[in-house]
């Protein structure tokens, strides 16, 4: 079955201090999104879609763009290519920007920047995050079952296998049942204590405990194109609500799915990772990347290079 990869790459990496998505963090100047590139060729994807802002295209291009098209899918045909651009010129011509509007409208309004190059069953990721091996076969196999409309999967990560001992972090908080996803909370304000504590500080140090198996969101969807239309009647009732002097309110995917749940207008299947997601939020996270890399090359997870 063709299925595309969907990669959301157009973020600032504002904490980072810099453009996080293209900083190599492999042994030989990888970048994230190239471990989940290789995964997801190699688990059957034949299509990857990069939603970077225009003044990127060169860039990735020339980071792997180009030797991605010269892959081979596993049904041999060439590894298809293609870029969605996420910027201010695609938000409805009725809303008007405001002047001190920096940032992008979010991860929504990301993958409905992809619509036009998108006809199959795809799977959205973050570029500056690394799933594990894994879980591309197993979102592989649940898209080839997922019927033309009202249903979508994710990848659910435990909560302890996401945090960062470098300072809080935003995740989305996952309540199933029978497999299902029945909720979902976007909490911003997540820290790691050293004794191994987890809680949501935003109202407080003193709340509650979160439980280290608790199953989070890292934005690792399955879809059908289906979705595109729910996505644009999203993003235009938030671009109607948003307060006129609200310069860094975001659409976000997972607002989106709670929505179509509780509206009983889809079903989301949850498959299960117990693999160790890590990305970089902080610089101070860089050096474990890197050394997490380069464990997984040496193990035989990854071959030598990337790059061959």
């Amino acid at each position: 079955m063709k299925a595309a990869l969907v990669i959301m790459a157009a973020g600032m990496g504002s904490r980072y201090g810099g453009n996080k998505q293209v900083d190599g963090l492999g042994p030989n100047g990888e970048i994230l999104m190239e471990y989940s590139i290789f995964d997801a060729i190699r688990a059957g994807f034949s299509k990857i879609v990069f939603i970077i802002k225009p003044d990127m295209k060169e860039l990735m291009e020339n980071l792997c763009g180009r030797r991605i098209a010269q892959m081979k899918a596993n049904d041999g045909s060439n590894v298809e290519v293609a870029y969605a651009f996420q910027d201010f010129s695609s938000v409805p011509s009725w809303y008007t920007i405001p002047a001190d509007r920096v940032k992008p409208f979010g991860t929504a309004h990301a993958v409905l920047c992809a619509r036009d190059v998108v006809k199959e069953p795809f799977a959205v990721i973050n570029a500056d995050d690394y799933y594990g091996a894994d879980a591309f076969p197993t979102i592989y196999s649940e898209l080839c079952k997922l019927p033309e409309t009202g249903a979508a999967t994710m990848v659910g990560y435990r909560m302890d296998k996401t945090v960062s001992e470098n300072g809080t972090v935003t995740r989305g908080v996952c309540q199933t049942e029978d497999g299902k996803l029945t909720k979902i909370v976007e909490t911003f304000k997540i820290k790691l204590y050293p004794n191994g504590d987890i809680r949501d500080i935003e109202n407080g140090e003193d709340s509650p405990l979160i439980p280290p198996e608790t199953p989070v969101s890292m934005n690792f969807w399955g879809f059908t194109p289906w979705i595109f239309e729910k996505l644009e009647q999203f993003f235009t009732d938030f671009l109607k609500n948003l307060a006129p002097d609200n310069i860094k309110g975001e659409a976000l995917l997972p607002t989106l799915v709670g929505e179509l749940i509780e509206r009983g207008e889809m079903t989301v299947s949850v498959l299960h990772s117990n693999a160790r997601w890590f990305g970089v939020t902080y610089k101070e996270d860089k050096p474990a990347v890197q050394a997490e890399l380069r464990k997984l090359h040496d193990t035989g997870v990854y071959p030598q290079t990337l790059r061959a």
